[in-house]
């Protein structure tokens, strides 16, 4: 990935400006070059703009982009104000990144390791007693219920235990190769999660429950894939971290 950004100083109109800008945008939203763009303003000195627009490379922004179909017509929207561009260059990120701690992760806003555990509690003890995927689970590790809270608490930013104390990706791994996991039975794990999360009283606001189910729908489906006979999955990665995505927690 590659960042630009562009600095302008607009000495006249800037709502002008903006909707250039906005018009311009189109032709952004169309690139397959671009990843995404932002439009800021100085609060101290209004009538500068900061443009940052992520490109998958910077040739793919100069060659790609500036040589296809929609420079020209995204040009003609900005073209007015090139000559108020202070600086313009392209940025590579850096291994320093991260997020503050103004949005709880998934983790703190389920509720912590107690809520997990009674979330894997529950739902254990609807698929044991379950004639679809209760035979998968009929010689199942008493602790196997804590040891999954553990493995949620890690990916959801809680404390990395399942790492620390199980083996992290390799061990759950290994709880999923030669067990040839059919679709119907994926789909039933993924159902009484759900019910169980519902009957624990996990939160249930639109944020958390669509970050919790894009999880749930990805690990299972990577699990049915790793439990086929011949797959070859990596055997050593990381713990997955899962966040908000899209739609950080509303909290008023």
């Amino acid at each position: 990935m590659t960042v630009e950004y562009i600095r302008y100083r607009i000495p006249g109109d800037t709502a002008a400006f903006e909707q250039a800008y906005t018009r311009a945008a189109r032709f952004l939203t169309r690139a397959p070059q671009c990843v995404d763009y932002e439009l800021s303003r100085c609060t101290d000195e209004p009538g500068t703009y900061i443009l940052r627009i992520t490109w998958t490379s910077a040739d793919d922004h100069i060659k790609g982009f500036r040589g296809g179909d929609l420079f020209p017509g995204f040009l003609a929207e900005i073209r007015p104000y090139v000559s108020a561009i202070e600086e313009m260059r392209h940025y590579e990120p850096t291994a320093v990144t991260g997020t503050g701690a103004s949005i709880p992760s998934m983790y703190e806003w389920a509720g912590g390791t107690e809520a997990l555990e009674r979330l894997t509690a529950r739902f254990y003890e609807l698929v044991v007693a379950d004639e679809l995927i209760g035979p998968l689970f009929a010689h199942m590790d008493p602790g196997h219920p804590r040891h999954v809270a553990m493995w949620l608490a890690e990916v959801f930013g809680g404390p990395s235990r399942y790492t620390d104390e199980r083996g992290g990706y390799p061990a759950m791994l290994g709880h999923h190769l030669g067990k040839g996991i059919t679709e119907p039975q994926r789909r039933r794990w993924v159902n009484l999660l759900l019910d169980a999360a519902d009957e624990v009283s996990l939160p249930d606001d639109p944020e958390f429950r669509a970050a919790f189910m894009g999880y749930i729908e990805w690990g299972t489906r990577l699990a049915l894939a790793n439990s086929q006979p011949g797959a070859t999955p990596p055997r050593r990665a990381p713990v997955p971290h899962w966040g908000w995505g899209v739609a950080p927690p509303y909290q008023g």
